[in-house]
């Protein structure tokens, strides 16, 4: 428990770091008056005053932000050299540029860690024919209420051997696994699994009528093997796989919003700070690169969800001044600023109900 609340802090730590260091360089390049660094949401813990800037720990640990003089809006009164380096004189581009310098950084660090991790040796996906004597056939599914389910196999688990009857068969390929669960299917079975570094023997019945799409066990299974490449072969690889992730989450993003608007109900696949915990003592068991997987992850869904076009968002504060540079003058200031406090107040609702649902779920 203790590694897993290490692991967690440092994650989202880092990716809170990350995005807020964003805003903050790209508004330090840009002359503007930086007021308060903080990680977290106030009330403040701590602060540290540095120059012109507060560093500040706060104690409500969702996020951070980054205070820029004149972000609210052109105050009654203000000395001439402030107005300066006010946020709101600055032209739209550059102010643009400061909302999305966040979301950028979360990007970067996605392509930097998968580059490393390619260097390192990520788990990949690889044929189920091909010859590699490290291969192994992966968990990365697993359906509710199904036998696998029910026996609390879990994401990530590697299937070793079946076994029936004092029959064996040692496992290195999915079709291994499809073949055998077909030809004993009602009949009960062992699998035995490795998590992490524990080795497990699971017992269950595989079904004869399954569900559609889940199968006799219901899991979803893959090759992999660990891969690495050079380092000048890794950096590409990472920005590419950078980018079929970011296609990937939007993509889950896309049907989360098609299922809200069409049923009125949130998927379950949707997770808050409570559901990320555990996912991270789910990864923790499995070491590093995994955990590595995790953070990256994690950033590009981080990066995806602050440029939706939501007020209180990066993304809801662009489309203001998408606004303003369409209409010639900006946006009211009252308006705007009751407009993201509103959007604020409903992304703390959404957070509080998925971290019931969450509690509910988990515990």
């Amino acid at each position: 428990m203790l590694l897993t609340i290490i692991v967690f802090i440092l994650v989202i730590g880092l990716l809170i770091f990350v995005h807020e260091f964003g805003h903050f360089i790209t508004a330090k390049k840009a002359g503007l008056k930086v007021e308060e660094f903080g990680f977290g949401f106030p009330p403040r813990v701590f602060g540290l005053k540095k120059g012109e800037t507060i560093y500040s720990l706060n104690l409500l640990p969702i996020g951070g932000f980054v205070k820029i003089y004149g972000e609210e809006g052109r105050p009654d009164k203000e000395p001439e050299q402030e107005s300066q380096r006010a946020f709101y004189n600055k032209p739209v581009r550059t102010r643009a540029l400061i909302l999305v310098a966040g979301v950028t950084m979360n990007l970067i660090l996605a392509a930097f860690l998968f580059s490393l991790g390619y260097w390192l040796g990520l788990p990949s996906a690889i044929d189920d024919q091909a010859v590699n004597p490290g291969a192994k056939a992966q968990i990365v599914q697993v359906a509710p209420n199904s036998p696998a389910g029910q026996a609390e196999i879990k994401m990530g688990d590697i299937v070793k051997q079946l076994a029936i009857n004092g029959e064996q068969l040692t496992i290195d390929r999915v079709g291994q696994i499809q073949e055998f669960v077909s030809a004993h299917g009602g009949e009960e079975i062992t699998l035995v699994i490795q998590r992490g570094d524990e080795i497990l023997e699971k017992t269950l019945v595989p079904r004869v009528n399954p569900p559609a799409e889940e199968g006799p066990l219901g899991v979803a299974l893959v090759r992999t093997a660990i891969v690495s490449y050079p380092w000048y072969r890794a950096i590409p690889k990472g920005i590419v796989g950078t980018g079929y992730l970011i296609w990937a989450v939007a993509a889950a993003f896309g049907n989360l919003f098609w299922g809200l608007l069409t049923t009125g109900q949130l998927t379950e696949e949707i997770a808050g700070p409570v559901g990320i915990f555990v996912l991270t003592g789910q990864v923790v068991e499995y070491g590093f690169i995994y955990i590595l997987q995790f953070a990256i992850t994690l950033s590009v869904i981080l990066a995806i969800i602050n440029i939706l076009p939501f007020p209180a968002l990066d993304g809801g504060r662009l489309l203001f001044l998408a606004i303003e540079k369409i209409k010639g003058s900006p946006v009211n200031q009252k308006i705007e600023r009751v407009t993201h406090l509103v959007g604020f107040a409903i992304l703390i609702l959404l957070m509080v109900v998925v971290t019931w649902r969450d509690v509910v779920h988990f515990f």
